[in-house]
């Protein structure tokens, strides 16, 4: 029996995570919002801090919008802290601070969608609903020789009726936690010991070969190139101070804090640069700076995004009589407690 077999080997070789060590509805979903999208190394120092930080729902939701997306930093994906924030506060004042315990109720939780939910029923109430991430994906498009390509619709539904048969019903808990860490640990994206596996005598992509072809992945969206141009923009009175605006809604890194920006279709060329950027200072602030230097370059890469960054410094002996509505005068060291992207924070951890 499938389910027996893999919570088994579950549990000799699972992984101690300390998210794995609680019932607790909003520690769990906690951890499952934090992982989305990010390595188990990465995400537990956030989820360590996040239970600390708010150690419950109505903790997270009294914080505001800004002190979340700064314990956020540094994780991307941005969308998911003001979602977690969003939902949190549903449950503490909508809900009373009762965390829902059914599947439908979980599934209509902002940011949260049918694995989370199957993740949080099962993890927390013991509720028999199979989680479906890469890793379960690979294990039983491999096992199966399924090749519906995964991340569709149609695969969705043939997976997640596959394993609505496979789940153990009593123990559905242990059954997603092993299927999960099998995926991870033994049945990997490339390099899996397939001799020693458990499933190595009813692996259909063993027995043909094909373990190298699934799952059968979807052709990848087409990445965008964007070219920002930012201005460190600073003068010395009263204290070391510069400009800094926030992102507006509907773009990536919504709501964080950034240096004045400047954004082209296309590069601009070396030998223009600097022209195009006093041009660009004067018509913020209505006069060239003091000095001009060509700062860092970098390439920041998002899951369909490659951002060309670079940085310009500019030396004003002064506040600049003209200041535009959307820039904000900060003291420099007030920018370290306001949320910023990876980006941000690379340039001035790297000045």
């Amino acid at each position: 029996m499938f389910a027996e077999k893999i919570i088994n080997w579950y549990h000799e070789n699972g992984r101690n995570l300390p998210w794995r060590c609680t019932d607790n509805p909003y520690y769990i979903w906690l951890s499952e919002i934090i992982l989305q999208q990010t390595r188990i190394e990465q995400g537990r120092a956030y989820y360590e801090h996040f239970i600390t930080r708010y150690p419950t729902v109505q903790h997270l939701a009294d914080a505001t919008e800004e002190q979340v997306l700064k314990s956020w930093q540094g994780l991307g994906y941005y969308s998911r802290a003001r979602n977690l924030h969003t939902a949190a506060r549903h449950i503490a004042y909508d809900l009373h601070g009762v965390f829902p315990s059914t599947y439908k109720e979980i599934l209509a939780l902002k940011g949260v969608g049918r694995y989370t939910a199957a993740a949080i029923a099962s993890f927390a109430f013991r509720l028999p609903y199979p989680v479906i991430d890469g890793n379960v994906y690979r294990l039983i498009a491999r096992l199966y020789g399924i090749h519906t390509p995964i991340g569709t619709t149609a695969a969705q539904r043939e997976f997640e009726n596959l394993l609505n048969t496979l789940i153990d019903p009593v123990r559905p808990d242990l059954f997603n936690q092993a299927i999960m860490d099998f995926g991870s640990m033994q049945c990997k994206p490339t390099g899996c010991d397939c001799a020693n596996c458990i499933f190595s005598q009813e692996c259909t992509a063993h027995k043909h070969g094909q373990v190298a072809l699934l799952p059968v992945k979807p052709n990848p969206p087409k990445v965008k190139e964007r070219h920002f141009y930012y201005f460190d923009i600073r003068w010395p009175q009263p204290a070391e101070t510069m400009l800094i605006h926030q992102r507006s809604k509907g773009d990536i890194w919504q709501g964080l804090y950034e240096l004045p920006l400047l954004e082209t279709d296309a590069p601009i060329p070396q030998r223009h640069l600097r022209a195009q950027a006093l041009q660009t200072l004067t018509d913020w602030l209505g006069t060239e700076p003091a000095t001009l230097q060509v700062g860092h370059a970098y390439t920041h890469q998002l899951t369909h995004r490659t951002i060309k960054a670079q940085f310009l410094q500019a030396k004003y002996p002064c506040q600049p009589a003209k200041m535009p509505q959307t820039l904000t005068p900060i003291y420099c060291e007030t920018l370290k407690t306001l949320p910023i992207s990876r980006l941000i924070d690379r340039y001035l951890s790297e000045m």
